[in-house]
């Protein structure tokens, strides 16, 4: 049966609170006063946009700071122990329609942004894929899978990598004692190591390390894609999901069987069975809790229009 004006009027307007919600929440996301500091810390980029946010001194005054001089550092991530516990009631997802990508590396460059990575640290890698000669070339982003049944998990012998009840993969860098038996463990590759004294914000140190934000980060240490819980206790996506202009990546909770890209809600169970969904080598019996959609249909032609990386 076909949806009525009224329902369809209420679905339009429920998607553009949804997108309101979202867009302000980014904005306004980590301005509240921690450890009696700013809680932003400037950036390398100081490119001019002429937008204008609002954080707080310690002395709580409110200054106007521009957005391309700053990036953020969370309020809500939890200090080590309490990262430990997941959100109750949450398992969350994400779907990732390798038909939507066209290479734009926005969602890298967010992620960079928010856990204060150099360029050429990477914790969400995309992809050129081309599975025959004769087959048609894509874009294949790859964040960490959070495996149901991680067997990063399972070889880390001083209890670093952990995983919550919601699902989440996470690192705690004051137990990692850098022994990569769980970069050897992981058959996708997701983890990168601080081989060096890793590049920040010289104030970074003043701040609480917390696995759910990953930062300050720390040489000698194991990192990964984190889902960033920091800002999925707020309510908001995380920042590869909102950054993408392409709607290529769904968030959300299999709980509810919801999944949202920002500009759409979608039913998580039915878009995976409609859309021929699949885990990456799924054979492997890890369970990842990505999802990708088929290169099917694909609202864009392929064109290199960056440097790639070979899986």
């Amino acid at each position: 049966m076909s949806d009525t004006p009224d329902k369809k009027n209420n679905q339009e307007d429920n998607d553009s609170g949804r997108r309101d919600f979202l867009r302000m929440g980014i904005l306004t996301a980590g301005l509240a006063i921690a450890g009696g500091g700013l809680r932003k810390v400037f950036s390398e980029d100081h490119s001019a946009t002429g937008e204008k946010v609002q954080a707080m001194t310690a002395d709580g005054k409110l200054i106007e700071v521009s957005s391309s001089h700053i990036s953020e550092v969370n309020c809500c991530a939890a200090p080590s122990a309490e990262s430990r516990v997941g959100i109750p009631g949450k398992k969350y997802v994400m779907v990732i329609d390798l038909s939507r990508c066209k290479n734009a590396m926005k969602c890298q460059k967010a992620c960079q942004k928010h856990h204060l990575l150099p360029t050429h640290d990477k914790y969400l890698k995309v992809y050129k894929m081309q599975d025959s000669p004769e087959a048609s070339p894509y874009w294949m982003p790859k964040p960490c899978l959070h495996c149901d049944k991680p067997p990063c998990v399972k070889v880390c012998p001083v209890d670093a990598t952990f995983k919550r009840s919601d699902g989440l993969v996470l690192i705690d860098n004051e137990r990692c004692i850098g022994c990569r038996f769980c970069m050897a463990a992981c058959p996708y590759s997701t983890r990168t190591f601080n081989w060096d004294e890793p590049l920040q914000p010289a104030n970074i140190n003043e701040y609480t390390y917390s696995p759910e934000s990953s930062t300050p980060r720390k040489k000698g240490t194991v990192e990964k894609c984190d889902f960033c819980p920091d800002m999925l206790k707020q309510g908001l996506l995380p920042h590869c999901v909102s950054a993408c202009p392409n709607g290529v990546y769904y968030f959300g909770d299999a709980n509810e069987d919801t999944v949202t890209n920002g500009d759409e809600t979608l039913k998580f169970r039915q878009l995976i069975k409609d859309k021929a969904g699949y885990r990456y080598m799924e054979s492997l019996g890890t369970e990842p809790s990505v999802y990708y959609l088929p290169a099917v249909n694909r609202l864009f032609p392929f064109e290199e229009e960056a440097p790639t990386e070979n899986i």
